[in-house]
């Protein structure tokens, strides 16, 4: 599994909060086991301490993402940084798949018969507890897709009043939205507003049009 995989466990954090709508659902720890996702095994140690210590790495999370957003690389970049260093990753050679003669890749396992390992880089789960282990894995891979993709590519969703953050991986650095969904209410609320302009402009015309009518002398009308 490629790091740059775990960037979405940043994403997933950050997101379960609405600060403009005031919502927030990481209240418990099923919520907490839920952002693990696949990892189950991690996941079980979660407790209630996980909450509240999973709510502050999540403000500071976003703190990287407003800087991003607002184009601060250097403050993004320290943010981040200040994060990794206080909770450490352990990273290790991992190898879930084997290739054949020919360098195809199989699954693992007794019935694959053998052949060359997959290797890939992991992240080895030693953390004293689940905030811990989880906020190294998504901090590095957050710092895996900064790197690689650029600190631009970390965005806040412009639909109001969305707040979610959200990962660009478009081509051409074109995605402002943090969904589909968002995307689609963003551009209706613009036409509407457009249409709206529209119809006060052609309302003025009109009554501009009828106080010069009304102004012109009779004997020239």
């Amino acid at each position: 599994m490629e790091l740059a995989y775990y960037s979405d466990y940043a994403v997933r954090l950050v997101n379960t909060e609405q600060p403009e709508r005031g919502g927030d659902s990481l209240t418990s720890v099923e919520a907490v086991r839920e952002l693990f996702g696949a990892a189950q095994q991690a996941a079980r140690r979660a407790t209630d301490s996980d909450v509240t210590r999973l709510r502050t790495v999540r403000a500071r999370l976003r703190a990287v993402f407003e800087a991003a957003d607002a184009g601060d690389e250097v403050l993004a970049v320290d943010l981040l940084n200040a994060l990794m260093m206080e909770f450490p990753v352990s990273p290790q050679i991992s190898g879930h798949e084997h290739r054949d003669d020919g360098g195809t890749s199989r699954s693992s396992g007794a019935e694959s018969g053998g052949g060359r390992p997959k290797w890939h880089m992991h992240i080895a789960d030693h953390a004293a507890n689940a905030t811990a282990g989880f906020t190294a894995t998504a901090c590095m891979g957050l710092a895996f897709h900064l790197t690689e993709l650029g600190v631009d590519r970390l965005g806040i969703c412009e639909a109001a009043p969305c707040r979610n953050v959200y990962l660009d991986t478009s081509t051409n650095r074109s995605r402002r939205y943090c969904s589909d969904r968002c995307a689609t209410r963003a551009n209706v609320a613009a036409y509407r507003a457009r249409k709206r302009l529209e119809s006060e402009r052609a309302a003025r015309t009109g009554r501009t049009a009828e106080t010069a009518q009304d102004a012109t002398p009779a004997t020239e009308r």
